[in-house]
């Protein structure tokens, strides 16, 4: 095999530091959140808000999330929860769902904003939308844990990015395929370039908040469904297809249509809509109040 014709993987999944053994699969999540606040905290503080709060947040959210994401898993993948006491807590081996992970980080974290900062209803709408491109960040670089674990990849396949995987992490009926489609990559790289979107779209405020979170569900599902198609790792299958596909699917249903409910409400499409300019009725949390201005009542 032409030794440039892939991606070869780590031969080890960490590192030592003395007696301690660092894994990767962990550091990852650490740059993860790093990032997430820093990205969120930029935008919560263009928008002339408390830069500060993403980061008492994520002290709440991150642990939240870890916990959500690790029960989705034991709920959804039971027979993959290592054979010992401590298996349904050694996340260092993986195995947290991003999807109970997303789900408990950002309720926890609305909470914390809510009871205990007092945020009013539209700056809590409004934090949704900037943490969404800090969340993708944070999916991104955690994804490279999987990378380090050789985990999360696809089918096999011959193309010169193909990731080789070692015969100790290939599935039952793929040991003979040497190297396999990285499927965490495309993850990552769709991430990224989502989030570089999302960040336009907060900072030009052409939607109501919380429509960029909305699509933030919506584009990061879509891509869960054809990545989906593509893996081979172990997972409960409905109707033949996998579970997360069947959940990235109703993400992304559900996503779209909390987008278009945003905005067709907010042009005053729906009842009780009202057409008003963007953002006039989020009050900021420094400086002076600003005037409402006069909204125009919609039938519909």
């Amino acid at each position: 095999m032409n030794a440039f014709a892939y991606i070869p993987s780590p031969s080890a999944n960490g590192f030592h530091i003395g007696p301690l053994f660092v894994h990767a699969y962990g550091l990852a999540y650490v740059f993860a959140v790093t990032t997430a606040i820093l990205v969120t905290r930029e935008l919560w503080r263009r928008e002339g808000e408390d830069p500060n709060l993403p980061q008492e947040i994520a002290v709440w959210a991150f642990p939240a999330g870890l916990i959500g994401g690790r029960i989705y898993f034991l709920i959804t993948t039971p027979s993959q929860i290592p054979p010992h006491w401590w298996g349904p807590f050694a996340i260092w081996k993986g195995g947290l769902g991003i999807w109970g992970g997303i789900a408990a980080g950002v309720l926890v974290g609305l909470w914390y904003a809510r009871r205990r900062r007092g945020l009013s209803r539209a700056q809590l709408l409004k934090l949704m939308d900037c943490a969404a491109p800090g969340l993708l960040c944070a999916q991104a670089i955690g994804r490279i844990g999987n990378y380090f674990n050789q985990e999360l990849f696809g089918k096999p396949s011959t193309l010169p990015w193909a990731l080789e995987i070692s015969p100790a992490h290939r599935p039952p009926g793929y040991t003979q395929f040497a190297t396999f489609q990285p499927t965490f990559l495309y993850e990552m790289i769709w991430n990224l370039l989502l989030a570089g979107v999302l960040v336009w779209l907060v900072r030009r405020h052409r939607f109501r908040h919380p429509a960029v979170f909305a699509l933030y569900v919506a584009g990061y599902s879509a891509f869960r469904i054809l990545e989906e198609n593509l893996r081979i790792d172990y997972s409960v299958h409905i109707l033949g297809m996998r579970l997360n596909f069947w959940i990235a699917l109703l993400g992304t249903l559900a996503g779209l249509a909390w987008f278009a409910w945003i905005q067709w409400r907010w042009w005053g499409l729906l009842p009780g809509g009202r057409r008003v300019e963007i953002d006039a009725d989020e009050p900021k949390t420094t400086g002076a109040k600003r005037s409402k201005p006069v909204a125009t009542q919609r039938r519909a």
